[in-house]
């Protein structure tokens, strides 16, 4: 039995809609991480690399070799710095 015709069309606008949603989706979650891919399964360990990689560089995927900080990231920590009285 033949394929008619008219079945292609509504199966190319399908195809067509799925390959644009998932190209899309992948541009924009590309756009959100410095066109890195994403990252998956983060820990604890990983989250203050990023906050540190974020108070260096401003991003957290980016990430300088740099071996001397800049003069703000001893001051930007996220860390409330308050005096504690010791008696």
């Amino acid at each position: 039995m033949p394929l008619p015709w008219e079945a292609l069309i509504p199966f190319g606008l399908l195809t067509t809609m799925y390959a644009a949603t998932g190209t899309l989706f992948s541009v924009v979650k590309r756009a959100q991480n410095d066109g890195k891919p994403p990252r998956y399964g983060i820990e604890s360990w990983d989250e203050m690399m990023m906050d540190r990689d974020k108070r260096l560089t401003g991003s957290r995927r980016g990430q300088q070799d740099n071996p001397i900080a800049p003069e703000g990231f001893a001051t930007n920590s996220i860390w409330a710095t308050t005096e504690v009285s010791r008696s």
